[in-house]
């Protein structure tokens, strides 16, 4: 079998449970709403939200962010998200949102340690599976300050491939792997590939299930110029029948510009797209709220209720259809 065939598709085979609607929350070190590097585990904020909202989402993803200058070690982690885990309802699933494997690099990049780490942290808390954008999240080992999208060449295709299927087979939980942001002012792109074309194609390679960001997707859009109607079209031209997760993360338009602000407020173009995605997709199994925006007490904003209001019927719909 040469690199450039199609590999078996090692996932689950059938149509999957419908999970429902998840949260996925980045939590970094030191910051207003993340870990407490002080009393290692959740801080104050964290902690008010888990109360209030804890048992709203049918599960949970954790975004791994680096403890300051310590060493990719699983015994620095595995007491904080202990701490974390805590705050769940008992019986909630966890899964992990990597940053450090670094699919879409072209660079040598040794991710033993990674995986090490991953299996290990997956040996304490289950993670039900670990999903990553496909980019580039460091380049000569300078960490980039937003993930930059792979190479759109044809040189890269099987490459990229190649790498996926070597961190499926070395991770213990299942892989899911990202469509890639397209942030107006921080996003380079290389190549002419289109970027629904390049993924699909990689995603075919390697096998792998795969999550589709739907802001992403309309990052991409926009960043060609399409608008309107536009921003939903050529959908055919990606994976779906390899989707097995939506994410949709607080975005807006600001001078003709598509920005990634994880501020919790979603677009209606984002709600639009997701209930397509949500009757295109068969092997669909969760959809995830990325990054709920709150106060002190661990209350939502009040901006970002009323789509998330719409998201959360539309997927109890989907959910309820199973």
């Amino acid at each position: 079998m040469t690199t450039t065939e199609p590999l078996p598709r090692p996932g689950r085979t059938g149509r999957p449970a419908r999970r429902g609607l998840g949260a996925g929350m980045d939590l970094p070190w030191g910051a207003p709403i993340g870990f407490d590097p002080d009393d290692p585990g959740p801080n104050e904020r964290v902690r008010n939200f888990l109360a209030r909202h804890g048992g709203d989402y049918a599960y949970y993803a954790f975004a791994f962010q680096p403890r300051g200058p310590v060493p990719l070690h699983a015994g620095h982690y595995v007491e904080p998200y202990r701490r974390l885990m805590a705050q769940l309802p008992a019986g909630t699933p966890v899964a992990l949102h990597q940053t450090m494997l670094n699919l879409g690099t072209v660079e040598p990049y040794d991710r033993g340690p990674v995986y090490d780490f991953t299996n290990e942290l997956h040996r304490h808390f289950d993670w039900q599976w670990v999903v990553e954008d496909l980019g580039m999240w460091s380049l000569g080992g300078i960490p980039m300050p937003y993930p930059l999208p792979p190479y759109l060449v044809e040189e890269n295709v099987a490459h990229v491939a190649g790498t996926i299927r070597e961190a499926m087979r070395e991770l213990d939980p299942v892989l899911r792997v990202e469509f890639p942001g397209f942030t107006d002012g921080v996003t380079v792109v290389v190549g002419d590939i289109d970027a629904y074309d390049f993924f699909r194609r990689v995603a075919e390679l390697s096998g792998a299930d795969v999550t589709l960001d739907v802001g992403h997707l309309i990052s991409w859009r926009w960043w060609r110029g399409e608008r309107g109607t536009g921003l939903y079209a050529d959908l055919e031209r990606l994976p779906l029948e390899q989707c097995t997760e939506l994410h949709l993360s607080g975005s807006a338009f600001s001078r003709d510009r598509f920005l990634d602000l994880h501020h919790g407020v979603l677009l209606d173009e984002q709600l639009v797209l997701a209930e397509r995605l949500l009757e295109l997709c068969p092997r669909l199994e969760a959809v995830t709220y990325e990054d709920p925006n709150y106060d002190r007490t661990g209350t939502l904003v009040p901006k970002s209720l009323p789509n998330l209001q719409r998201l959360r019927k539309a997927v109890d719909r989907w959910a309820a259809a199973n």
